[in-house]
């Protein structure tokens, strides 16, 4: 596999993971993250419109790498490159699942939750991947532990990150950013509360340097 490594996890230390329930939303909250300083963001493919925000976001928004997660299966893969998706995401690692993100040739994050998985990946020659879910799978200490054994294998943590344990992750060697909801809350988006999400962008950059 060629897509990975991919260089995704240098488009920003901190990757917006956002459901959207409105494809209306789409635009204006990539707009406010991109103001805040964030150049990528992960749609989830968790809600009916996450393709059309998909594509939206690809052809309004220049400056901001738009992916898709959440991405289970060929179907989703799929969709997410003709919706004009710039990487995948994916929760977890099947080899079917493996083989369908790769036939895309986007570049991917592969979820991995443990050792094994993060072993496997890496004899695919894939060693850029996301850590999911990261608080519930032992989080920081987790990471801290595998660096040693590991040192070639570069991780995304991402499920359970808030803004107060982001710099914890960040600080590791080998993670190259962090994943999250918390940059666009629910209860923001659904108010259409976009300088809430500017700001909360330009505080994430902010412990994301002093982390650095």
């Amino acid at each position: 596999m060629s897509t990975n490594p991919t260089g995704l996890l240098e488009l920003s230390p901190v990757l917006p993971v956002v459901v959207i329930e409105d494809a209306e939303h789409a635009v204006p909250v990539a707009e406010a993250l991109l103001a805040g300083g964030i150049r990528a963001i992960e749609l989830t493919l968790r809600t009916p419109v996450a393709p059309a925000a998909i594509e939206r976001v690809a052809k309004e928004v220049p400056g901001i790498v738009v992916g898709a997660g959440t991405v289970t299966g060929e179907r989703d893969a799929r969709l997410a490159a003709e919706a004009g998706a710039g990487f995948l995401v994916t929760p977890g690692s099947t080899d079917a699942l493996l083989d369908a993100v790769a036939g895309t040739g986007l570049p991917f994050l592969p979820g991995v939750a443990t050792v094994s998985e993060a072993m496997l990946l890496a004899e695919r020659g894939l060693t850029e991947l996301k850590f999911f879910p990261a608080e519930a799978s032992g989080g920081v200490g987790f990471l801290r532990s595998i660096a040693g054994p590991l040192p070639d294998l570069r991780f995304c943590p991402t499920g359970g990150v808030t803004a107060d344990t982001a710099a914890d992750y960040l600080a590791l060697p080998n993670v190259g950013c962090v994943g999250g909801t918390w940059l666009t809350p629910k209860a923001a988006l659904a108010a259409g509360d976009f300088a809430r999400v500017e700001a909360l962008a330009r505080d994430a950059l902010r412990g994301a340097v002093a982390a650095g």
